[in-house]
């Protein structure tokens, strides 16, 4: 997963035909949805970010494009990158336009950002979008609303925004389209009201806006921010679905902001107007009893009716490499088990740790930064270690201590080599990784291989230390990790660097990165979500080369029942 903003994955079972399980998966951020096996199509719900309002006296903004469907085909193993729209921007200054928001797509669903209002001098045209945004107020003359549906899809995925008033005394700017109806447009005495939104398929009803009235308070989507007004007048409502209200130019008033993952246009007002409400995509589908989901990005998780136990898995993200024969990277630590009983109807955070950063080279030669923890329910695994730089030529650094230790980097001067970072830095039993490696001291040039899941990073010597290798993934049914023979491996150690062309040392099985050897080779990442530690860059004059990223975690649930 990508990513590394946070993503809310809630999950609702109930029981299915033969013994199988509805599931209801919603995302608010950017992330990776992995299609279990046996899965071949989803219900889905797609809504973009909204459009926030135009300044001072301007249209509201258009609600998110809203597309629904059943029955859309998938593919069992596939990683599907899932979009979530974030709304557009708040104006800042006088005068100025709201901003479009931001398309959300799964699979061949795209849904368009919703348009921004038009700001109030000389009164511009609201934006085209999912829902066209309000023309913002114009002085004497009006300005029309935007276009919705734009680019147009069948069903229809949204509406025009309304047009603005250039009549005094109050001059009112446009309400933006909803994906239920279009904006009202703006009058002398008040701003137009958002258009209304559309409430969702029965699966999102725990999601999006409020309802007409205020009920329900969740369900509805896409609702038009209101339009503004200038002093004296009424301001315009938001549409039910997320849209923001209008607000207004002396008394100096700001718009309000479409509802968070609800695709709300947001209001048109005084700066700094509020934004438009992010996007949302729900997914619904079946699965039978004993599926293994996979998780690439930090969720929460629903426990579903029945469901009273899992098996796991949860790798941390690995450690980040030192710069200029600085350490490797030690791997995420490694986590697993049966049985972990689970609460149904409790949610439960999954966070998957992202991999460290490599050291930035150029004129110093820091260490790199450790991975991030991983966690589910009771199990948090480590994140690796990362791997030292040479700090101070000639002295350097030990590595970070992790799930798995990172390496050291190697000593110049004829100093003593310093020792690798340590392993297991949670003290669990079973232990959750390994010792990343010392450097070596001159005249030899390696630096220390970082620590994996069931083996210590090698020391460097002449050559680079190997990283150390990672653990099996246990799960049935998961192919997560490097294959070797049919046999998948997690959380291996980053492989050293060194200074002659033969010198750099290979990754740890698991997704370990390699070492590189002299003359400023860059060392590999780890793979991505398999905790693998980096490898270190190989020795080079100033400008020294970066080191690399560690491999992102992974967290794995099979059901029991």
């Amino acid at each position: 997963m990508t990513g590394i903003l946070a993503t809310l994955i809630g999950q609702v079972f109930s029981s299915g035909g033969g013994g199988g399980y509805t599931i209801v998966q919603t995302f608010t951020a950017t992330s990776t949805w992995t299609c279990p096996t046996g899965v071949t199509e989803v219900d889905y719900l797609v809504v973009a970010g909204g459009g926030s309002g135009g300044t001072v006296h301007g249209g509201g903004g258009g609600g998110g494009g809203y597309r629904t469907g059943t029955g859309l085909p998938v593919t069992a193993g596939t990683d599907y990158t899932v979009t979530v729209g974030s709304g557009g921007t708040g104006a800042t200054s006088s005068n100025s336009n709201g901003n479009k928001g931001n398309d959300s797509i799964f699979s061949t669903i795209t849904s368009t950002g919703g348009g921004y209002g038009g700001n109030s001098f000389p009164g511009a045209a609201g934006g085209p979008g999912g829902s066209g945004g309000g023309g913002g107020r114009g002085s004497p003359s009006s300005a029309n609303g935007g276009p919705g549906n734009t680019p147009s899809t069948s069903p229809s995925q949204g509406s025009d925004g309304g047009g603005s008033s250039g009549a005094t005394p109050n001059r009112g700017g446009g309400g933006g389209g909803g994906a239920g109806g279009i904006g009202s447009d703006g009058t002398s005495t008040t701003g137009g009201n958002g258009g209304i939104g559309i409430q969702g398929p029965s699966f999102a009803s725990a999601s999006g806006g409020a309802g007409p009235g205020g009920s329900p308070s969740t369900g509805y989507y896409s609702g038009g921010g209101g339009g503004g007004v200038d002093g004296g007048g009424t301001s315009g409502t938001g549409g039910y679905g997320g849209g923001g209200a209008g607000g207004s130019n002396n008394p100096n008033i700001a718009g309000s902001p479409g509802t968070a993952n609800s695709g709300g246009g947001g209001g048109g007002g005084y700066t700094p107007n509020g934004n438009g409400g992010s996007g949302i995509v729900i997914l619904k589908y079946t699965v039978a009893s004993q599926t293994v989901f996979t998780f690439k990005g930090t969720t929460t998780w629903k426990c579903p009716t029945g469901v009273t136990s899992v098996d796991y898995l949860v790798v941390a993200g690995g450690g980040g490499s030192g710069v200029n024969r600085g350490g490797a990277g030690g791997a995420g630590g490694f986590r697993t088990g049966t049985g972990l009983s689970v609460t149904s109807g409790t949610a439960y955070t999954i966070t998957v740790g992202a991999g460290g950063a490599g050291g930035v080279g150029g004129s110093s030669q820091p260490s790199g930064s450790s991975g991030g923890n991983s966690t589910f329910s009771t199990i948090t695994s480590t994140g690796g270690g990362y791997g030292s730089g040479r700090v101070a030529s000639p002295q350097t650094g030990q590595g970070g201590s992790g799930g798995s230790g990172g390496g050291a980097a190697s000593s110049d001067g004829g100093n003593s080599s310093v020792t690798g970072g340590s392993g297991n830095a949670g003290g669990y039993t079973p232990s959750e990784g390994s010792n990343g490696g010392a450097g070596a001291s001159s005249p030899s040039v390696g630096s220390g291989g970082g620590g994996g899941a069931s083996a210590a990073g090698t020391a460097g010597s002449s050559v680079g230390g190997a990283g150390g290798i990672g653990s099996v993934n246990a799960i049935a049914g998961s192919t997560a990790g490097q294959n070797v023979g049919g046999i998948y491996y997690l959380a291996g150690g980053g492989g050293g660097g060194g200074d002659s062309p033969s010198s750099g040392a290979p990754g740890g099985t698991g997704g370990g990165g390699a070492g590189k050897a002299g003359g400023g080779g860059v060392g590999t990442a780890g793979t991505a979500n398999t905790g693998g530690g980096a490898g270190t860059p190989g020795s080079s004059p100033p400008p020294y080369v970066n080191g690399a990223a560690g491999g992102s975690g992974i967290v794995i649930i099979k059901i029991n029942q």
